[in-house]
């Protein structure tokens, strides 16, 4: 699982180990993600499911694609589809992904970059591999998750930040054993690049053999961890648990982490929102009416419209 890695992780800024007074976030509930396919095909992992979502904001949704080796003409993305309501933040692991959208955003993202959309008021987004990449088939793994936005920026102007592994804050633990990359928000004073209009922290964490970690966490974010690969535990009873699970955390002020084997972890909180939601299909909303809406607005062409495909050089 490559993302970004260090060739020296000691020499990495250090979390410092907790305050005697930190108390470990409890673990409340640890669930197995069921399988599924989604945009053409392509295997995911639902992490969210059988999670109440009240525990979950502002989060609403999150997928984990792969891990899958694919063998040539295979590579599966999705069609264009709209969005309106919310953000999708897709972050890849392996492979290459393609991204364009009706409001002239998009760009190529590969191991350990990722694509930040706010669809705010809403448009149309095509995700696919490569033609490069279909041809010759490779390994495809990556996560995507939904954010909610709040009422007050649900009709923002769409944007979309192209966050290039490069850029994301590399920590680690005290003695090494853990390579803690901070995608966005802050952790021990380190900030993450993505820009976000809700508060939350998003980190892909990869913790060595026998290794431990004490993350600290925002006492007014919740807090979930999933496992992405390997197996290990979770929260001061030490919980197992295991690639395709989750882990609901209780208050607290960190997030504690071990590794029986090598232990991959996506950790991500935030501020809840506590507002009402209503979903249906592509559309994350505050009320049915502004679902209906939306949907009355996309088949009348008002979220934008499928761009001219690119002229590719000979």
């Amino acid at each position: 699982m490559p993302a970004v890695s260090v060739d020296n992780i000691l020499a990495l800024p250090r979390i410092p180990a907790p305050d005697a007074t930190a108390v470990a976030r409890p673990v409340k509930s640890v669930t197995t993600a069921p399988t599924g396919f989604e945009g053409e095909g392509f295997p995911v992992r639902r992490a969210f499911a059988g999670i109440d979502l009240s525990s979950l904001d502002p989060f609403i949704h999150m997928d984990q694609m792969g891990e899958v080796d694919y063998a040539p003409g295979e590579p599966k993305g999705t069609p264009w589809h709209p969005h309106r309501g919310f953000e999708t933040v897709t972050y890849m692991i392996d492979g290459i992904m393609d991204h364009r959208d009706s409001a002239g955003g998009g760009g190529s993202i590969t191991g350990g970059d990722t694509q930040w959309m706010t669809a705010g008021s809403g448009l149309l987004h095509i995700e696919a591999p490569p033609e490069h990449l279909v041809v010759s088939g490779g390994l495809f793994h990556g996560v995507q998750l939904w954010v909610n936005l709040p009422r007050s920026n649900k009709m923002a102007t769409p944007r979309y930040q192209d966050i290039t592994g490069n850029k994301v804050a590399l920590l680690t633990s005290g003695d090494g054993g853990a390579l803690v990359r901070v995608i966005a928000g802050e952790i021990a004073g380190h900030q993450g690049p993505g820009s976000t209009y809700t508060p939350i922290a998003l980190t892909h964490i990869t913790v060595a053999p026998g290794a431990a970690l004490s993350l600290p966490w925002n006492r007014e974010f919740n807090a979930l961890v999933y496992v992405l690969s390997g197996s290990g535990t979770v929260g001061p009873d030490r919980r197992p648990i295991r690639m395709g699970q989750t882990a609901l955390l209780g208050r607290g002020d960190t997030i504690d982490v071990s590794a029986t084997d090598a232990l991959d972890v996506f950790v991500l909180g935030g501020k809840p929102i506590r507002e009402p939601v209503a979903m249906a299909g592509p559309f994350v909303m505050n009320t049915k009416a502004e679902v209906v809406q939306a949907f009355e607005d996309f088949q009348a062409g008002r979220l934008g419209s499928v761009p001219p495909a690119p002229v590719r050089g000979r």
